[in-house]
């Protein structure tokens, strides 16, 4: 039986695997650019500003519309807003394929990124809201296991995908989109699934609040590198955003039908397990990142190898992923937070305490354990979220979520690079210094070697003399000790934060009416 009652569909799998196609290009999308970045930079003419915004302008358009697009897809229905995100998100990543060289280059492809984000932000909570409804809540764990493991094992594909790609052309980043977004509407429309939504206002004051402050925080931060914190920029995103977002609460609480309905997080387990997944988020996301690079820069591995040492942490996250999703099925989310704490902060702090070695065969199982604590956080908490969702407004409840995620990956992107910028050139000039080059002259190599460094390029020491490469590789290796460190903080952080949850399973008759289900259920 469903959450409300009803029928659960017969065909829940298939609305799974439809929805895992659909989900499939954008997380593969949040890495595989970045690999594909220098490539696609030089063919297109693009300044490094440009080329940051190729990026840029993806994750702020996805940060701004994820708790619209989750409320909408509960008004209009999930199906509608899975199929229009995944259509949007073809057309966008073929027009992103499609860029032309010249002077249009650069103003095309960041409109058709921005444009590619938004599509995902219109997909994702809905196909999360038809992954919830399609299984009943004893089930539920156990589904949304496979979404959040497949998924995250997508992300960690993007850069192997990326390296292969990029040998052929570019183009074929996005391109690759296109059949997989063929399969995904094929399989949604083979499950199914009801188009039926709920009729109800649009709060619209809400929703331009809401976006804007997303928009100019995440803005902020994703740009605090390259402007500087103390820049008036940085410091004018960062701080409009959030008084944006501020003001965006105080509306809610006085609008009658209000985008986000605030009283859910009177519920402690709620506002628990989004705590939770805002804290794990700063070091998931990233990660994937920084020990791509470390791979490149300390270890020597071309961007395909690079992929493949990201791997072991997917080898620790996906089985911890089904174990944890069963785990609360059968005794709720709180055991499966606090043994993910635990995993993940010991996995992170031994994983930093091996990256000088230098060496993948001392740190993969380290890796391995930092991967299962992730794994064992990630599905529970998501899971839990929803299952508490008020009225079952499914859409509404996991943008709430993937806002949070997504504010919480962004935070460690730029936090966490930034201090991986500075001790890896406080590191390099010392070393630069030590073997007799000028002090001005040591700290403008560092301080150029650092930026390409933390911008993902496996020439970050290509200025620096042959003989001091491996003084440079480990100089790189402390740098990102320190980032790992701070992972393991902010899992730390985690674990204490779910001693707070008040345990116990969300059960049928606890939860309320629930949201559209499978027209052949």
């Amino acid at each position: 039986m469903s959450t409300a009652g009803q029928p659960v569909s017969r065909s829940r799998w298939l609305a799974l695997s439809a929805m895992l196609f659909a989900v499939a290009m954008t997380f593969i999308d949040q890495t595989i650019v970045a690999i594909a970045a220098p490539d696609l930079s030089g063919e297109l003419g693009l300044s490094r500003g440009g080329s940051q915004w190729v990026i840029n302008a993806y994750l702020v358009a996805l940060a701004a519309g994820f708790a619209f697009f989750g409320r909408l897809a509960d008004v209009v229905g999930s199906k509608r807003m899975v199929l229009i995100g995944i259509i949007g998100f073809a057309a966008t990543s073929a027009l992103c394929g499609a860029t032309p060289t010249g002077d249009l280059a650069s103003a095309w492809i960041i409109t058709f990124r921005a444009l590619q984000g938004l599509s995902a932000a219109v997909m994702f909570p809905a196909a999360l809201a038809v992954v919830v409804a399609s299984f009943p809540v004893q089930e539920r764990g156990k589904a949304l296991a496979i979404f959040f493991g497949v998924s995250g094992g997508l992300t960690a594909i993007g850069p192997i995908a990326g390296g292969y790609l990029t040998q052929w052309t570019w183009r074929s980043i996005f391109w690759i989109n296109i059949p997989v977004a063929v399969v995904a509407v094929v399989l949604t429309v083979m499950a199914g699934i009801s188009s039926h939504g709920r009729k109800e206002p649009i709060d619209v004051p809400g929703a331009v609040l809401i976006a804007a402050g997303m928009a100019f925080s995440v803005l902020g931060l994703e740009q605090a590198g390259t402007w500087g914190w103390g820049d008036w920029r940085t410091i004018a995103c960062i701080v409009g955003g959030l008084v944006l977002l501020a003001w965006f609460v105080a509306v809610e609480r006085r609008t009658e039908h209000p985008l986000i309905k605030l009283r859910i997080f009177n519920d402690r387990a709620f506002a628990v397990d989004n705590a939770v997944l805002f804290f794990s988020m700063i070091a998931f996301v990233p990660v994937f990142f920084f020990a791509s690079v470390y791979a490149q820069v300390a270890l020597g591995y071309d961007a395909n190898n690079a992929g493949l040492y990201l791997l072991c942490f997917f080898g620790g996250f996906a089985p911890a992923a089904q174990v944890a999703g069963r785990m609360l099925d059968s005794r709720g989310a709180k055991p499966c937070l606090l043994i993910g704490g635990v995993l993940g902060t010991a996995g992170f702090a031994i994983w930093a305490s091996m990256l000088t070695d230098l060496s993948l065969g001392s740190q993969w199982w380290a890796i391995v354990l930092s991967g299962a604590g992730i794994g064992f956080i990630l599905g529970p908490a998501s899971t839990d979220a929803v299952n508490r969702a008020i009225g079952a407004s499914y859409g509404e409840v996991t943008g709430i979520s993937q806002t949070l995620r997504n504010y919480g990956s962004a935070l460690g992107m730029a936090v966490l690079g930034t201090l991986l910028s500075q001790v890896f050139t406080s590191r390099l000039t010392s070393t630069l210094i030590g073997a007799g080059v000028p002090a001005d002259q040591a700290a403008t190599i560092a301080g150029e070697s650092a930026s390409q460094g933390a911008g993902g390029s496996a020439g970050a020491s290509g200025s620096i003399p042959q003989a001091l490469q491996q003084a440079v590789a480990m100089d790189f290796a402390v740098a990102t000790r320190a980032v790992i460190i701070g992972m393991a903080v902010v899992l730390a952080i985690s674990f204490l934060l779910a001693f707070l949850h008040p345990g116990g399973r969300v059960t049928e008759e606890s939860t309320s009416p629930a949201a559209p289900v499978p027209e052949n259920a």
